[in-house]
């Protein structure tokens, strides 16, 4: 996969005088959602496959808490952090507004 950081515009420099503005915040990426019935659940055991409504290749969506914050591809980065997933965002909210 290609580099998540080529092309990417610059970082708005951080806000100094906010001092939240460098609280961490934690981001969960949905990747798709599976509806099995509990009988299936519970009979599932090691390396069974539980069938997602989602293709690889569609967008996965970025939450802050129940807020959608945000829209992308899953990537895989290269380099000395090779097989870790990133997330190259397509769209992204204006978190005043939320996201159309």
């Amino acid at each position: 996969m290609s580099d998540p950081t080529a092309n990417r515009p610059p970082a708005a420099e951080p806000d100094i005088s906010n001092p939240f503005s460098a609280v961490p915040i934690e981001i969960t990426v949905s990747v798709g959602k599976a509806r099995p019935a509990i009988r299936e659940l519970l009979a599932m055991g090691r390396d069974a496959v539980l069938p997602l409504d989602r293709r690889i290749d569609d967008t996965v969506e970025l939450y802050i808490g129940e807020r959608l914050i945000a829209r992308g591809l899953l990537e895989e980065i290269e380099g000395e952090t090779g097989g870790q997933l990133a997330v190259r965002l397509t769209e992204v909210a204006n978190l005043r507004d939320g996201l159309g």
